[in-house]
């Protein structure tokens, strides 16, 4: 008896060099920031093409770490993130986002982002006033605190990797190239 195949039994596609650097930035950036605990700031990072970037100013092999400069000379699609500091004020992550802009040397860019997420059952009774809504979700029992980092690059690549409060270990930080397809679309948005 032949079995038909499915869509799920299909091999997941192989990630290009490309997308590996982005994965592995934006893993490194969730670590980073797992480092600094919870209930933190929202982080956002430009993100460069190492090579390039030492090719452009020799003088950065003297601040980057040995393991970056090892990894730039393995993989040219290796990429450094650089925390950015003084963000402009904002109340919203849409705000702070929609005021960003780079320069053409940067190559993509990240953020790092907690949230509280509920089942969308539990979003039918949220009340809608804004502090009525926070004291909702601060006491519901379903709640998670969910840590969110994604990053783009400018040529269409994305990875967003999540880590979940109760299931704080980095064996647990899930990930997928549109996990959080607001994020990557509002981050895609700054590079334009």
């Amino acid at each position: 008896m032949d079995r038909m195949s499915s869509e799920s039994d299909a091999p997941a596609p192989v990630p290009t060099p490309r997308e590996r650097a982005l994965r592995s930035a934006v893993d490194d950036i969730e670590r980073h920031a797992a480092t600094l605990g919870w209930d933190a700031p929202v982080f956002v990072f430009a993100l460069v093409n190492t090579a390039q970037a030492l090719a452009q100013t020799p003088s950065l092999a003297d601040e980057l770490p040995d393991e970056a400069l090892a990894a730039a000379a393995e993989d040219p699609e290796h990429l450094t993130s650089i925390e950015q500091d003084g963000l402009p004020e904002a109340s919203t992550i849409e705000e702070l986002l929609g005021q960003l802009a780079w320069p053409d040397e940067v190559h993509g860019a990240a953020i790092v982002v907690e949230r509280m997420v509920v089942p969308p059952e539990a979003e039918q009774d949220m009340p809608k006033d804004p502090d009525a809504a926070v004291a909702y979700l601060m006491e519901h029992p379903d709640r998670q605190d969910v840590r969110m980092a994604a990053g783009v690059l400018r040529t269409g690549e994305s990875w967003c990797a999540l880590r979940s409060r109760s299931h704080d270990f980095d064996d647990a930080v899930a990930g997928s190239p549109e996990a959080v397809p607001g994020l990557v679309e509002a981050l895609r948005a700054t590079l334009s």
